[in-house]
């Protein structure tokens, strides 16, 4: 503590540099950065001060360990105007001569947000003297700054020059952890255990602690893992007894590092098995299962069912040699799985990107909505008879996934696993969240597991004969089958036009059905020029400009043209809207919660919602049990649900959890019922 001291009294006494927003000193980089280009009135805007020490130099966290000193920042601005205490990036490890430092060897950025008085207006000057200590292997060296970001008053308008810098800088920060953490000593160890889902991912952590009477910071620490939750332990401070221990976890899995803020509260903490290795592979292997098992479950699904159908069928009626017979399955199970892949390996890049992401992530958008839109209905017409595909020419109008053969059979998998992507049925959920948390290979893996479980029900018709003899006897009723395999790919089109009202507002909408009608037109016209035998160019390469050249209209809507209304839940339920902030204020209250995760693009929520959810037995046992609800609306994208999800483990949604009085959490099932739901409010419900 006494060095600690001196070294900021040599910090304090630094000869202060030129005022400026940036600066270089001898061992480090200094820069003063503004999100808001020019902040408004009355509101909160974020800025940075971006530390870069030199090669082999470090700099220090707000807590530097067993020596060092954080920065700190004496602010000088306009009346009225305050800033808020610095939110500091995941530190990184650093040992020399038997202490351990909590330091940044990188470019490191502090965040920080200051408040505009109202009535502000004209110059808006931030000054801040700066000082910290950097060092090397052998020596440290107070420096310091006086830096000043000349800024006027404006709308509040982000400056898109430092986008790319701040979100990099929020991906950087330590999130908060949604569930309690537990500590146990002996007074001579300490395990400490942190809640995460698909521990066995994790390749390396580190507890950086806040407060010096719990951990020795030098002491080694080993890391097993348990039923969801990651076990540090180490020595404890001699003689120490702490109430709680606050910290921070750096946690390593797959090349991604992230950070979870936490207080671990004294609890029951047992050990845990080794972390790594075979441990990995045994959260592989159940992961993987489960998504082959959610995949064929989603050959159910209304989009899904017709195509898997008629193809099947199709390829019963065609009399293939039984070579043909499995080429077609092949090719078709090539189609799905490499189009989940593609999907899954989307999600992790983005989520490893720090923005967040899920399965079925596209489909928060309006125009991938739209085009899936376009996409139902066209087929739903063609089920019905409005135009027909010519299987036995080379006919323009014929589509990749109409044609026969191993061509057809590859695009129509490719066709079904897309559009199944709105439903993340029974089993998916835990086995698409662990593939984003396990390392990249095996992750990837888990996706193509999705695809080759939605691909068995047509390779099983392809590889055995027995399953190919036992369909229906080709006839007059495969016409009538057909059309009425029409009813649900029409409603499937119906579901997406009410999804695309609730992203993309009014106007989205009636642009969406402009552009089916002018689609339905073109359809109709190719159809009954096809019956006439003739060329029908002009009526295609309408529907394809239309299929393909709407939803890129759709984005040149105004924003708030775009603004669908967020999901509430029933109203009986008197839901509040998710965040953080509101569910850790809950559990510091013991305030009993039902949180739910949901979208207007997830059939299993709206079954849900539309059911157990809107029961009165529901809303009034949770009135009596003094149950609140929070909801979080994931139909556009929300990087703190996405996050949120991740932390749990979970890819998709419906995701429903119960906050218990006691601080413990439920997971409920998938497929909600009145019971599982009024049976929270008793005192005896069960815990996990």
């Amino acid at each position: 503590m006494l060095a600690r001291f001196l070294l900021l009294i040599a910090a304090l006494f630094a000869a202060p540099a030129f005022a400026q927003s940036s600066t270089q000193l001898e061992n480090t980089h200094v820069e003063l950065v503004s999100e808001a280009k020019a902040p408004a009135p009355g509101q909160r805007f974020t800025i940075g001060v971006v530390m870069t020490p030199k090669k082999g130099w470090h700099t220090y966290w707000e807590h530097p360990g067993d020596s060092g000193m954080p920065t700190r920042a004496d602010w000088k601005l306009p009346e009225g105007a305050s800033a808020s205490a610095f939110r500091y990036p995941v530190p990184e490890t650093y040992v020399v001569a038997g202490l351990m430092n909590h330091v940044y060897s990188q470019e490191n950025v502090l965040l920080a947000e200051v408040d505009v008085p109202q009535g502000a207006s004209g110059a808006f000057p931030l000054k801040v003297r700066l000082d910290w200590l950097v060092c090397d292997d052998s020596i440290c060296i107070p420096e310091g700054t006086d830096l000043t970001l000349p800024l006027t008053i404006g709308d509040g308008a982000a400056d898109p020059a430092q986008k790319a810098r701040f979100e990099a800088a929020r991906a950087a920060l330590p999130r908060q952890l949604s569930e309690q953490a537990l500590f146990q000593t002996d007074g001579k160890r300490i395990r400490i255990s942190v809640p995460f889902a698909g521990p066995e991912s994790v390749t390396k952590a580190h507890f950086f602690a806040l407060s010096d009477d719990a951990v020795g910071f030098a002491s080694p620490q080993s890391l097993s893992v348990a039923e969801n939750a990651l076990v540090i332990e180490t020595d404890a401070v001699a003689g120490a007894t702490p109430e709680k221990v606050p910290g921070l976890l750096r946690v390593e899995r797959g090349g991604e590092v992230l950070g979870l803020t936490l207080t671990a509260v004294p609890g029951e903490v047992a050990a845990g098995r080794a972390a790594g290795g075979a441990s990995a592979m045994a959260g592989f292997l159940p992961a993987f299962g489960l998504a082959v098992l959610g995949g064929l479950l989603l050959n159910l699904m209304p989009c899904v069912f017709p195509i898997l159908s008629l193809k099947a069928l199709s390829l019963a009626k065609s009399g293939h040699s039984e070579g043909a017979a499995r080429t077609e399955g092949l090719a078709y199970a090539g189609g799905v799985i490499l189009v989940t892949t593609l999907l899954g390996l989307a999600a992790i890049l983005i989520a490893r990107a720090g923005a967040g992401a899920g399965w079925a992530f596209q489909l928060q958008d309006p125009r991938v909505i739209l085009f899936l839109m376009l996409l139902t209905f066209a087929i739903g017409l063609n089920f019905a008879g409005l135009f027909e595909v010519n299987l036995g020419s080379a006919n323009a109008g014929a589509s990749l996934a109409s044609k026969p053969g191993a061509k057809g059979a590859f695009f129509t998998g490719a066709l079904a696993a897309f559009v199944a992507t709105p439903c993340t049925g029974p089993f998916m959920a835990g086995a698409l969240g662990a593939a984003l948390v396990l390392p990249p290979v095996a992750g990837l893996a888990v996706f193509a597991g999705l695809g080759l479980g939605l691909a068995l029900p047509f390779l099983a018709v392809g590889f055995v004969p027995a399953l190919r003899r036992r369909l229906p006897k080709p006839g007059a009723w495969m016409l009538t089958f057909r059309r009425i395999l029409a009813v649900p790919m029409l409603l499937t089109a119906l579901g997406l036009a009410w999804v695309l009202g609730r992203q993309a507002g009014l106007e989205g909408l009636i642009a969406g059905l402009g552009a089916a009608l002018a689609f339905a037109i073109a359809l109709w016209v190719f159809g009954i020029r096809q019956q006439d035998g003739r060329n029908n160019a002009v009526p295609l390469a309408l529907a394809a400009v239309v299929a393909l050249g709407a939803p890129l209209a759709l984005g040149s809507l105004p924003a708030e043209a775009a603004t669908g209304a967020a999901a509430h839940g029933p109203a009986a339920l008197d839901a509040r809207p998710f965040s953080r902030e509101a569910l850790g204020a809950a559990q510091a209250a013991r305030t009993p919660t039902f949180l739910y995760f949901t979208a207007d693009w997830c059939l299993t929520c709206k079954v849900n919602e539309k059911g157990a959810l809107s029961d009165p037995a529901v809303a009034e046992a949770f009135r009596n049990g003094g149950i609140q609800v929070m909801v979080g609306d994931w139909t556009r994208p929300d990087p703190a649900i996405a996050r949120f999800l991740e932390e749990r483990g979970r890819a998709g949604i419906p995701l429903y959890l119960f906050y218990g009085a006691d601080g413990q959490v439920k997971e409920l099932p998938q497929l909600l019922t009145v019971d599982t739901l009024t049976a929270l409010a008793s005192p005896g419900s069960p815990r996990s």
